[in-house]
């Protein structure tokens, strides 16, 4: 069987570059998913073929979007900026980052802590002086 889909390599490329998914692959196949999966990772023509197609229609798309960021499309221009240059542009904070603010609030934690601490010693004193002077 996977002889027969080998020969449908052309195909199968050309339904990827139509943007077709492996499951509508598989379908066009008359096969699984699994099946195609399974071909797949045997098949070094199937592999090739899929990933030839995906390259292509993902060649042309981000043309697309290059042409629609550089021709004025704002929705295209934030999409590229926050994809190609995320440390500038991305909005949800990366997981350094948030490690960083963790670290920053447990110093701010502690410190506290510490001024918590020098104050209760502070009244200690000035109880024991006023327990003294009233003796």
């Amino acid at each position: 069987m996977i002889q027969e889909v080998e020969e449908k390599v052309v195909l199968i490329e050309g339904w990827a570059r139509d943007g077709l998914s492996q499951q509508q692959i598989a379908d066009n196949l008359g096969i699984g998913l699994s099946t195609l999966k399974k071909y797949r990772k045997k098949s070094v023509a199937i592999r090739t073929a899929l990933k030839k197609g995906r390259e292509v229609s993902d060649y042309h798309v981000e043309n697309a979007l290059y042409n629609a960021a550089t021709g004025g499309n704002v929705q295209a221009m934030i999409f590229w900026l926050k994809n190609r240059k995320p440390s500038q542009w991305k909005d949800r904070k990366e997981a350094q980052e948030i490690e960083l603010m963790r670290k920053e609030l447990e110093l701010r934690e502690r410190k506290l802590r510490l001024e918590e601490e020098k104050l209760k010693d502070l009244k200690d004193k000035i109880f024991n002086i006023n327990v003294n002077i009233v003796e």
